[in-house]
Formats: C-alpha cells, structure tokens, sequence
C-alpha cells in the first residue's frame, strides 16, 4: 500500500504527485475511508464512490480559487481529506473534529453550509454570477450527484445556469441511486444516456442549452483527471456526467446498494440496525401498511427517504402502487398529497423534521388553502446532536402561522396511532403529527375523536403551578412535578395539550383560578413557538408564565444533554427557576 496521503496537507501537495501515482493514492484514501467508517459509522456509499472524482478535483482545480460547491455535502469526506483535514479520518482520537459536512469554519475550501439536496447549482451560479458582475476569472464547479437532481432547486439552478454565458461546470455524478432507488422520468434518460456512452440522442442536460461530455468510469482517476482538463478554464456552462460505483470498496455493497449509504458503527447497514428495535416509526410503518391493505386509497408518500420513515424494502413491495418515492422533492411531495386527497384518496406523507421545513410555501397554499385532508408524519422533531442542516426543532414554530393546519404532538405509542387512525378518516384539514421519539407506553386505550381536537388534557390536577408538556417533553413535565413537591411540597398540575397549532382558551383560563405559574415545555424552537402563545394569552392577565424550548440559534453536533442543560430543560433547573418566581 502506498503512503503517499501522509504528505499530502494541501491540494499543493496532491499535484507534487505524478498520474500514475493517484490511482495507489485513490486505493490508500478508500483503506483509510472504510477504517474510519467502520470505527465512526457515517456516509459510506456517497464518499466511497467519489475518491477518484475528487482526487482529479483537486489535481486539476486550484481550490479555493476555484469553488467547488458539494451538492448535500455528504460526499466531500475525501474533499476534507485533502484540503487539511485528513487528521480527522486518520487519527482515531480526532474523529469527531470534523462536520460530516462542507462547513466554512472548518476550511477556506468550503464555500457552504450544506447538508440539504438540491442546492449546489444555485448557489453555485449565484458564485459564478458574482464572479463575473467583478470581472474576475477562476472555475466553478457544482458537484451533484445521489438523485440530487430530482429536486426542483436543480432545476432551477440548472434553468439558470445555462443562461450565464460563462464559465460554469456542474460535475454530475451518476451512481444510478439516491439514499434509496430512483425514481422519476429523469432517470430513465440518465440510463440511456449511460448505455450509449453519453450519445443518446435525447440528453436531458443538452435541453437547457448547456455543453456536455461523458465519462464512462468515474472510479478510473486518471480518466476523471483528462476529463476535467479539458473542461477547466471553458467560457459557457458544461457537464461532465461521470457513472461511479456508490460504496465501492463495501464488500457487501452489491448486494444492499441502498443500505450503503449510510453504516453504522462496525459496518452495519442503517437499515439492519433500525429493523433491530422497537420505535414509533417502525410501531407506525407496521401500522399503515395494514391500512393500504384494506383500504386502496390510501397512499405512502417519502421524499427519497423511506429508510428515516420504517418505510423498509419490505414494506414498498407490500404496499406496491399504494407507495411513492417522488424523489429529493419535498415541495412537490406536499403538493402531490394535496392533490390526492383533493379526489378521495388519503395521503400519508412521511417526512423527518428538517426536510419538512423545506415546504413552508406549499403547507401554506398547496395545503392548507384549500384544506386538502392529507396527513403529515414527521419524524425526528426533537431537540436532537445533528449538524446545523439537521435539527428537529424548527417546525411548530413553522407551522403554527399557518391556518387551517392542525398540529398534533402525541405523547405515547397508542396516543400517536389514536391521532393518526383519526387523522386518516377525517376530511376537513390537513394535519400533522410529530412523532414520539421514544416508545413510551399510556398502558391504556386512547381514543382520539373530533370532540378531543382542541382541548388539552390534564394528566394530573393540582393548585399554584401548571406544567403543559408538549408531546416529547410531556415526560420531563412529570419529572418536574415530582422535583417541585420534593423539593416545595406544592403538588402541581400537569396537562397534556396534544395540539399545538391552536389554544384550548377555556382551559387555559380555568387555570387562573387556582394558579400562580403555568410552565410550557416543548422540544422546540421557542421563538415564535407554542409556549410563547401561551404566554401572549396571559399577557394581560397576572399569571407568571416560564417558556422551555430551545433557543433561537443554529446549534451544530452538540450533545442533547448539553443542549438541555444550556436551555434549562433539567427538572432539577427547572424548579429552581420556578422558585425564583414563588
């Protein structure tokens, strides 16, 4: 095995290198890739399959002054490993120094934050514009690849691109999947255009006006270096569409080319270990497919991520025509479930939290305009250690503007499939439902029905302090009841609302009665969130009211006991608060 990464600090460095000495380059830096995933878990397909195309990145480019814009990002582990930062993969005591993302803090190679879809050739062009508004010179490069391009972003940073009349590259990478398989009419042109060595008559990339040429191996480094000389320094936007292996260098990556995207410590697929335990998105997954089977109108919906929903190989092949993966496009997935429900089906859409927030215009007027009946999963809407792009706790604020929209926040197994089974069968509005991100069990039936819609319930009744706990925190409510009568021997109120997109005003004004505090606790941004409307509605009242959330900033890979601990969102911290105020 060569040693020649151990020298190499700098893309200065990468060039002192001869063309024949980066394919043994590219072979050390996968061995070193697959140790570091192995020991750490993270996105194994996207950047196992990029090493050659980054490698001749770097050997032509010359970053930063040229920009190279990683669309998601999730693929630019090798770009970090030879822009400075390869301590991060080589050193297992700083394995954790790194974003698993492009992030300009780290590196003056790294143009974005990034670590949504569909973005790079924007943002991009926005690089290439103000580049040339200047009158400088220098190469940019979007690099697009994991079924990036079914997002309507691309689309439209394509559409306008191919108007810049200048120097523009989009590298496209084709490795025939996304996080899981492809779908949609684009992919079939893709196929074709690989099956005839990029001579296809129909050319999708050649319809916007834009140059093209094609790189049958983009695993061949040497290949991917003469492709990209011939396109560096080009006066009018160009292509070079390259057909990679996704994992390569997995041994089982054949066989499960959509677990490799993404492995766990140890190696282990996501998928394997999600199938392992018992969660509310798997309680659910189980759930609705007993429901497309005995009803055929109802639909399963995922923007490119079934694996985040339960929604498992297993379930598509069950669900069959009853499920869609419409691709990186979660706009459209809003709509599309609009227009279902508009003509009698039921639509279930299921998302994660940080996506969701992509579709605020579409929830607004698509949606909720026309109180189309679709419902909403969301998943991973909490408080939680993600990087910046990842975070589950913008959406109730999001929502809560909204009309016509019902937020539900379910605290137990049996509240979420009570609200979710009443949510399928009604027809006057669109509804949401942030699911548990534990399993915790009410050990009871629950029902949920249109009298419940509104109306918060009181778990536990007491005097001088109420705790409304919002579907996840609704636990920690409990736990700060028990510390308050420990440590005050007051006995405290504590309520479940359920809902957060609208005030249970009876309710809320009852508690003037016999309390001094009402505590709001949620697993959210507070700004502009539930708490903050509790505490609107008492405002001209003499009701003390304490807000528990998150604060309004981006938080990147922080643990969430920290993050509790700097929100105040312990028990123990809580109290003292509340003392405070007694």
């Amino acid at each position: 095995m060569s040693e020649y990464l151990k020298n190499i600090n700098s893309p200065a460095d990468l060039k002192k290198l001869s063309l024949v000495q980066l394919p043994d380059l590219a072979a050390e830096i996968r061995e070193t890739l697959l140790t570091r995933l192995m020991a750490t878990g993270g996105h194994a397909g996207p950047n196992l399959g990029m090493v050659e195309a980054t490698i001749a990145l770097h050997y032509v480019f010359d970053s930063p002054a040229d920009k190279f814009v990683f669309d998601v990002s999730h693929q630019c582990y090798v770009h970090k490993m030879l822009t400075g930062r390869k301590d991060g993969f080589t050193a297992p005591e700083r394995h954790g120094a790194y974003s698993g993302y492009t992030n300009p803090s780290e590196s003056e190679h790294d143009m974005f934050t990034v670590g949504h879809t569909a973005t790079a050739l924007s943002l991009a062009t926005g690089l290439a514009k103000a580049r040339d508004l200047k009158g400088e010179s220098g190469n940019v490069v979007a690099i697009v690849g994991d079924g990036s391009m079914s997002g309507g972003e691309a689309f439209e940073g394509l559409n306008n691109a191919s108007m810049l009349g200048s120097n523009f590259i989009l590298l496209f990478n084709d490795n025939e999947i996304a996080i899981a398989p492809n779908f949609g009419g684009m992919y079939q042109n893709f196929a074709a255009l690989r099956e005839t060595d990029g001579t296809a008559e129909c050319n999708f990339f050649k319809s916007f006006g834009m140059d093209y040429c094609y790189v049958s191996d983009g695993n061949d480094v040497q290949a991917m270096v003469e492709a990209l000389q011939k396109v560096k320094g080009t006066d009018h936007p160009v292509v070079v569409h390259i057909h990679t292996e996704k994992g390569k260098g997995l041994s089982w990556n054949k066989e499960n080319l959509e677990g490799s995207h993404f492995v766990m410590p140890g190696g282990s697929s996501l998928d394997d270990v999600m199938g392992s335990f018992e969660s509310c998105g798997s309680i659910m997954a189980e759930h609705l497919l007993e429901k497309i089977k005995k009803d055929p109108t109802v639909i399963a919906i995922t923007p490119a991520t079934p694996g985040q929903s339960f929604l498992t190989t297993d379930f598509r092949k069950e669900a069959g025509r009853q499920f869609i993966d419409v691709g990186i496009a979660e706009e459209h997935a809003v709509a599309f479930a609009s227009g279902l429900a508009k003509n009698g089906a039921k639509p279930v859409l299921c998302i994660v939290s940080s996506f969701l927030q992509r579709t605020f215009d579409q929830l607004l007027l698509d949606l909720s305009l026309d109180r189309s009946p679709a419902t909403i999963l969301v998943g991973n809407a909490t408080i939680n250690p993600g990087d910046a792009t990842h975070c589950g706790i913008y959406d109730i604020a999001m929502q809560s503007s909204i009309p016509n929209l019902i937020g539900l926040a379910p605290t137990t197994k049996e509240e979420y499939l009570a609200m979710f089974d009443w949510a399928l069968e009604q027809t006057n509005a669109p509804v949401v439902i942030r699911e548990p991100s534990a399993v915790v069990s009410a050990g009871r039936e629950v029902t949920f029905t249109d009298a419940d819609l509104g109306c918060y319930e009181v778990a536990e009744r007491g005097t001088k302090v109420a705790f409304i706990g919002l579907g996840n925190f609704f636990q920690l409510a409990g736990q700060a009841k028990t510390a308050l009568k420990e440590k005050t021997g007051i006995e405290a109120t504590v309520i479940n609302p359920r809902i957060y997109s609208t005030l249970d005003e009876k309710m809320l004004e009852s508690l003037k009665a016999e309390h001094e505090i009402v505590v709001t606790l949620e697993d959210g941004v507070l700004a502009g969130g539930f708490g903050q409307r509790i505490a609107s509605f008492y405002g001209p009242s003499s009701m003390k009211v304490l807000n528990y959330g998150a604060a309004k900033e981006f938080r990147d890979r922080m643990p969430v006991e920290a993050q509790y601990q700097r929100d105040h969102l312990t028990s123990e911290q809580i109290v003292w608060d509340i003392e405070m105020c007694i």
